[in-house]
């Protein structure tokens, strides 16, 4: 089966050049790249060129339109029989195309997920973030894992889709906030099989900083609530999570700073879940230096998704603001 790996790419040319050097080393071969700039000032077109002797790969310029519809710009060029697409933040393992490839074969998917994880390469501030982002004691323990919330919804840092998927639904019809959810839930309705693949991991980055970690977790949580105006089933009980979270940590703070006698029961919850955070994470990472940013991380993240989330709650649903 022959694979078209596309990868939109704003501002990022570092990046590209660390993904791209991790497809070199494929042991699967029968595929191509293309890679889309999406109106980037910083370009990486020198840097694609340097791979041109190692890889099928082909580049790409655009006006920016934002990462769905620059997807929809690859499709529409691709090749292969099975799209994946990839964030530019990404470092794929040698075997993922061999693995995927003879998953597809073993046990066909109309488009497949895979879960995320942390190199051993990356920072304590990486790998702090990433284990928030997959942590059973935050909202992240739900992305790419065996179990999840109702149907599996492939997340476009590592999706693929077969050709005829995209021939049958087209491609992304929004381009930002919750654009791979929306898409997801469109190839259910229309009977196609979609699953995850568990091995098929790839190595995720994230932002390097809590500030950029907070404005792209505010960014998901505005995100669920645009999946909800196309889908209203699909918001459930657990999307609430975070802005309880916040809530609380609100309250907590009031209520110490009026001493009211519920703030020492707060405090204790409070204490309770900052050490089952920083235990797990320790345990995960086998460093107290890592566990203790997944404490900065974990709350960064429920913080800025509930605020994100309440924020776009209350414009659009409560005041049903467009």
């Amino acid at each position: 089966m022959f694979l078209s790996i596309i990868i939109p790419l704003y501002n990022r040319p570092q990046e590209i050049s660390e993904l791209l050097q991790t497809l070199t080393l494929q042991t699967y071969k029968e595929f191509e790249v293309l890679v889309i700039e999406d109106g980037s000032v910083n370009k990486a077109d020198e840097i694609v060129k340097g791979f041109a002797d190692r890889l099928d790969i082909r580049y790409f310029e655009k006006a920016n339109e934002g990462q769905g519809f620059t997807r929809n710009f690859g499709f529409e060029r691709a090749k292969g029989d099975y799209f994946i697409i990839f964030d530019s933040d990404c470092l794929i393992p040698a075997d993922y195309l061999q693995m995927v490839n003879d998953s597809l074969n073993t046990n066909w998917l109309d488009a497949y997920g895979g879960p995320d994880g942390a190199h051993p390469s990356f920072t304590p501030l990486q790998k702090a973030i990433s284990y928030s982002m997959t942590s059973p004691f935050t909202t992240g323990g739900i992305r790419g894992g065996k179990k999840g919330i109702g149907q599996f919804h492939p997340r476009s840092f590592n999706m693929g889709i077969s050709r005829r998927v995209w021939e049958k639904a087209g491609g992304f019809i929004i381009t930002r906030l919750g654009e791979d959810i929306e898409y997801s839930i469109r190839i259910h309705s229309l009977g196609y099989k979609i699953g995850l693949i568990p091995n098929a991991i790839v190595y995720h980055k994230r932002r390097t900083d809590f500030l950029k970690f907070y404005k792209q977790i505010h960014f998901f949580g505005r995100a669920r609530i645009n999946i909800y105006k196309f889908f209203p089933s699909q918001l459930k009980l657990v999307h609430f999570f975070p802005a309880f979270v916040t809530l609380g940590l609100l309250f907590t703070l009031i209520a110490n700073v009026l001493q009211w006698p519920v703030a020492v029961l707060c405090n204790v919850l409070l204490a309770v879940y900052i050490m089952l955070i920083f235990f797990h994470a320790w345990w995960k990472n086998k460093s107290a230096k890592i566990a203790f940013l997944s404490i900065i991380a974990a709350f960064t993240q429920l913080t800025a998704y509930g605020l994100g989330f309440m924020q776009d709650y209350w414009k659009r649903v409560i005041l049903k603001r467009s």
